[in-house]
């Protein structure tokens, strides 16, 4: 994957953040959400010990407030399940301006946000700080099933290819004078989706055919092989082990 495939969330830069390994900051990023998860909803204040963790990160990886907020968007779906909980949870009930509200729902609500959020907010560090290329090869580093990774990066590669094959399949039906305004066209989408779909298998076995006539037998070549030393695997660990140590603090506390 060539370096033209960086995705929308990448920021390009230099900081020390940009340039650890790639199989570290994935690490990091997995132990520091089970930890976050793993935290009792009721110690409030550790989770705001996360989100000063977080902002460290960006202001290190020199991330901009405004670009991180964007990203954040990601999150409606649950902020929207979160609100409804109050509403729909039984027991205890309390006054919250004025609205009769489930107490077990506004713990539960808070929850899901506190903790949806600050999942949401690391896996946007991450993203905005590696290349997906870097990222395959971390996976690949981190021992994770070859053919899973095979899969990530041909999904990644072709992405674009298909969405580009949409967009003029779009223009030649617009060109015919095609519209979809109502049920009446669904039938006209229904085959072109059925169309795309035959494209891109037919597409899938010719690429199949080329890797196996270049020697393909089931494993794709390390062209980079992502190492780290123990400083930078310490670097790295400075997310989580802090992490940690609030988690068991609010556990005790």
């Amino acid at each position: 994957m060539g370096a033209g495939h960086a995705h929308k969330l990448y920021r390009h830069g230099h900081s020390p953040v940009h340039r650890l390994p790639p199989h570290c900051k994935l690490a990091a990023v997995f132990v520091f959400v089970l930890v976050v998860v793993s935290t009792p909803r009721e110690a409030v204040w550790a989770f705001g010990l996360y989100a000063a963790l977080l902002a460290a990160v960006a202001a290190a990886a020199r991330i901009p407030v405004g670009f991180l907020l964007k990203r954040l968007v990601i999150e409606v779906p649950f902020v929207a399940f979160a609100l409804l909980m109050p509403f729909v949870v039984p027991g205890e009930q309390t006054t919250l301006l004025g609205v009769s509200v489930s107490v077990p729902g506004l713990w539960g609500a808070w929850n899901v946000l506190a903790k949806a959020t600050l999942g949401v907010a690391a896996s946007v560090l991450l993203a905005s700080t590696t290349e997906l290329r870097a990222v395959l090869l971390g996976l690949q580093r981190l021992k994770l099933p070859p053919l899973l990774v095979q899969i990530a990066s041909f999904m990644i590669r072709y992405g674009d290819v298909i969405t580009d094959e949409m967009r003029r399949m779009s223009i030649a039906r617009r060109s015919r004078g095609f519209e979809a305004r109502g049920v009446r066209q669904w039938g006209v989408l229904a085959t072109s989706m059925g169309a795309l779909f035959i494209r891109s298998y037919e597409r899938g076995e010719r690429v199949h055919l080329a890797m196996v006539s270049r020697g393909y037998a089931g494993t794709m070549p390390v062209i980079d092989e992502a190492t780290a030393d123990r400083t930078q695997w310490a670097y790295a660990a400075t997310l989580p082990v802090l992490a940690l140590a609030i988690c068991l603090l609010g556990w005790t506390l």
